[in-house]
């Protein structure tokens, strides 16, 4: 039975599960389509890398014999489903559909209608790049009143070895965060990221961007980014050699300017399939045994992706889709234009989206502590600020997008994800950057004319949501301190903190 074989544009890798049993009758199909590339106003760059990667991938699977129908965006196809329906119509012969499974309950959704639609079986195979199924998810979570990442990561670390040695975590402890927490000297030299010339492929996905996608954020003419699993590979290695050694103990950090540190960004790479989790995690192994980086680096890093990136996608898939419309702080203030903007006077506010827009990329710390902080101390509107998320960064899928920003950065699912709001003042920031000594803001100051704007949100963050945060065990010392305040001092804050959310489009 020749089959149509549906490959999604964060499904470039070779070994993918769908294209193991490709025979010469079978025909492979992928599209850019009006509906994916337009449901959220994506950053240029990221429409740039998905749209080059899939055209690259395309090619490679070409040169393998595979028949591989590509439907260009500029053909105006407005859904998969259109463009299921084109090929089926050229190919009437094809009497299966077969697809991995995708990464958004949406388009998982969209895919299930068409066995009754086309009058064909649709063969949903597992998406075995992740080292955990969704089935081996859903076991472990079964009666468990909570879900927390640190147990499953060491469940996943039995479960692949990395990093043990007979049946105990390298290091004597499974968790080395403690040691990944110091803020950076602005004299610490820093190692260049990997950069890639544009081909000619992407010149033209280049040109296709900036005429069809004109009001999106970011300038994709400046891409420089990995588009082939070779790239990927070899950008990754360039970081393990480079930025891995100290990537453990700075990878808090922030500094003014500075937009990748000791970071990798593979997680673009990984999420759209040229690169393989398990090889990036070998590689980082491979590295400690050969004494190239300390244990905090390498377990740090292996922690994001065996442990983090694989919970978060599980938590997903197991919570989906009720999970999508939770808001357990009644969030609503619409977002501010600075977000799209970053013009602002809140100096790591400024860095972080200017970061975003520049490069369609900001790190975790950035991500959690600036923008999500700022938004989650605001009361920013959930639905709002998860949709910039997805929209601006070159590594957002909703699978791994929505936890991190409703549950970590929001705590809008009650503490499904989190054990407390991820809640901070201007201390933080001074601690963790050097951003503080040229902004606009004084970050020692709560209730003055020039006062860092975090602080009086902060502390109005407790008050206004004690009734449901106060009971939080990890919540307490926090509003000891509040509690602590006179009743004239909490009611300055107070004051200050309603002024900060009426003008908020001003600061």
């Amino acid at each position: 039975m020749a089959k149509l074989i549906l490959v999604l544009g964060d499904q470039l890798s070779p070994a993918l599960s769908s294209l193991r049993d490709v025979q010469p009758q079978d025909r492979v199909l992928m599209a850019e389509v009006a509906s994916e590339a337009n449901y959220t106003p994506h950053h240029k760059q990221k429409i740039v890398l998905i749209f080059s990667a899939m055209r690259h991938f395309a090619s490679v699977l070409q040169q393998q014999g595979i028949q591989v129908s590509y439907i260009d965006y500029q053909q105006k196809v407005s859904s998969l489903t259109e463009a299921v329906a084109i090929e089926l119509s050229r190919y009437p012969e094809l009497q299966q559909i077969c697809i991995t499974e995708c990464g958004e309950y949406r388009l998982e959704q969209e895919i299930l209608s068409w066995q009754m639609q086309f009058q064909r079986p649709v063969v949903l195979m597992e998406d075995d790049r992740f080292i955990a199924s969704k089935a081996m998810f859903q076991h472990w979570a079964q009666d468990r009143k909570q879900y927390r990442m640190e147990y499953f990561y060491r469940e996943m670390r039995r479960y692949t070895g990395l990093l043990m040695q007979d049946g105990l975590p390298v290091g004597g402890q499974w968790n080395f965060d403690a040691s990944n927490r110091k803020a950076m000297s602005a004299k610490q030299q820093l190692p260049p990221i990997l950069k890639f010339e544009q081909d000619d492929i992407t010149r033209e996905v280049i040109a296709l961007v900036q005429q069809q996608f004109p009001n999106n954020m970011g300038n994709a003419e400046h891409f420089s980014y990995a588009v082939t699993g070779k790239q990927a590979r070899q950008a990754f290695l360039h970081f393990v050699e480079h930025q891995l050694p100290l990537f453990g103990d700075y990878q808090d950090a922030m500094q003014l300017d500075e937009p990748h540190l000791f970071h990798s960004i593979c997680s673009m790479y990984l999420n759209c399939g040229l690169l393989d989790v398990r090889w990036v995690c070998q590689k980082v192994e491979l590295a400690y045994k050969e004494g190239k980086v300390p244990l905090n680096a390498a377990e740090g890093f292996i922690r994001q992706l065996i442990g983090w990136r694989e919970f978060v996608r599980g938590l997903y898939w197991l919570l989906m889709p009720e999970y999508k419309e939770r808001n357990f702080l009644n969030a609503q203030t619409a977002l501010p234009g600075y977000y799209w903007t970053a013009q602002t006077k809140m100096r790591c506010m400024q860095q972080a989206i200017s970061h975003t827009i520049e490069h369609a990329y900001s790190h975790h710390i950035q991500r959690l502590m600036v923008t999500g902080n700022f938004a989650l101390l605001a009361g920013l509107s959930v639905d709002e600020i998860c949709n910039w998320y997805l929209a601006v960064y070159a590594d957002a899928y909703e699978w791994v997008e929505l936890p991190n920003t409703l549950g970590m950065a929001l705590f809008a699912d009650e503490g499904v994800l989190a054990s407390k709001p991820y809640a901070a003042s201007g201390k933080y920031i001074q601690r963790m950057s050097n951003y503080c000594k040229s902004c606009s803001y004084d970050v020692a100051e709560t209730t003055s004319p020039t006062a860092c704007p975090f602080n009086a949100l902060y502390w109005n963050f407790l008050e206004r949501n004690q009734a449901l945060l106060s009971g939080n065990a990890r919540m307490q010392l926090s509003y000891q301190n509040w509690y602590r305040k006179s009743d004239e001092e909490r009611a300055q804050i107070t004051e200050k903190a309603q002024q900060l959310l009426i003008h908020l489009e001003q600061l």
